[in-house]
């Protein structure tokens, strides 16, 4: 009687044998990376081309999108004010209506910070048990106490579904695995000898990351922090320019698929890195944009040097600079100022005799005010 063989395929990436010697199809990437190189040399030298004061406000502005848009991708909406004033504590930034920021804030701003401002440093246990501390000071995840500054003890399901029809969407790395592969994992990392685009490095850390998700939670920011960290060093530079996690909230649900997708391959994670540099281009894309907003505001302001205003009008005014949301009347002045409709009305007219705000030219029945030309 003739044996029978049965080759049980591997479920997940990482249960092949030197799972990480990770391959790709070189042309299938090629035209999209060399985009993306020409792209990022392109917004550095816009950069590079305009002044102090508004370098540090495109930082500035970016690193906030970054927190806020990297939180809200799991779920969590942070206060725009707070993120942004703690950043600009971090940096020395000098910017009105400084407002005190929660602990939770605090942690991930830190993070981000550590990972953006000190690109040149290594990856270490110490170094990531201190970004995971600051991700949740008080030990818990919402309601449930984890284990935080230490990889994790137990084993990792990422589930989904209603209570009694759960589904399973990915079984991480065994727990009694996860410090082997985070060493290795980190000697690759911090290896500057090899010849690999670190914008390449980004893209593969990222995903070799959230494989191995060494941590109870938070493994999706520290992946994507991960990543800035290794962009900053492809741009060799601590000054953010563009937000990588921006785009990914915009394609949320086509980053979770390919994530999904390629964790069941056999080592080719083509289709992910292709995915990343097509995100990471639509966000330098976005960024050209941003710039222009940026330095039209910076301009605004230098013209208006020695204009007197209100902190109302100072605050509303910026508010418009950075991207209103909906149109700019009366009522809404008052209620995002904190003042009477007709304090904020007096505030409106005086703009309007200054010759900087108009009514808006398609305003409709209700009377909406926009920023003059200058």
């Amino acid at each position: 009687m003739q044996k029978k063989y049965f080759y049980i395929v591997p479920k997940y990436i990482y249960q092949y044998k030197n799972w990480t010697n990770f391959t790709w199809r070189e042309a299938d990437i090629n035209a999209i990376f060399g985009e993306v190189r020409h792209l990022q040399g392109k917004v550095i030298g816009q950069l590079n081309s305009i002044g102090f004061k508004t370098k540090e406000e495109a930082t500035l502005s970016t690193l906030t999108l970054d927190v806020i848009k990297s939180s809200e991708i799991e779920g969590e909406k942070l206060d725009y004010q707070q993120v942004r004033s703690s950043i600009a504590r971090r940096l020395g930034i000098n910017i009105a209506g400084i407002v005190p920021a929660n602990r939770n804030v605090d942690g991930i701003v830190e993070m981000m910070l550590d990972a953006t401002q000190n690109y040149q440093q290594p990856l270490t246990d110490k170094r990531l048990f201190g970004w995971h501390s600051a991700l949740f000071p008080t030990g818990h995840s919402g309601m449930h106490k984890i284990e935080v500054g230490t990889y994790r003890t137990g084993e990792m399901q990422i589930v989904a579904g209603a209570m009694g029809k759960e589904k399973v969407y990915y079984e991480a790395v065994p727990a009694n695995k996860v410090s082997e592969e985070m060493e290795a994992f980190m000697n690759w990392f911090n290896n500057l000898s090899g010849n690999l685009d670190p914008v390449l490095k980004a893209a593969i850390a990222h995903f070799w990351f959230i494989i191995i998700h060494p941590f109870d939670d938070g493994n999706g920011r520290m992946a994507r922090a991960i990543s800035d960290l290794m962009l900053a060093r492809a741009d060799n530079t601590s000054e953010r320019y563009y937000s990588m996690s921006s785009q990914i909230l915009i394609e949320r649900k086509q980053y979770y698929a390919i994530l999904q997708k390629v964790q069941h391959s056999d080592g080719d994670i083509t289709e992910w890195i292709e995915w990343f540099l097509h995100c990471l281009k639509q966000s330098l894309l976005t960024t050209e944009i941003t710039l222009q907003k940026i330095l039209r505001k910076t301009e605004f302001w230098e013209i208006h040097e020695n204009t007197r205003f209100n902190d109302r009008q100072r605050l509303l005014l910026n508010k418009l600079f950075d991207g209103f949301d909906g149109k700019l009347k009366s009522s809404k002045w008052a209620k995002i100022a904190k003042c009477s409709p007709d304090t904020a009305l007096r505030d409106i007219k005086d703009l309007m005799e200054k010759g900087i705000l108009r009514h808006e030219k398609n305003g409709g029945r209700s009377t909406s005010y926009e920023i003059e030309d200058f």
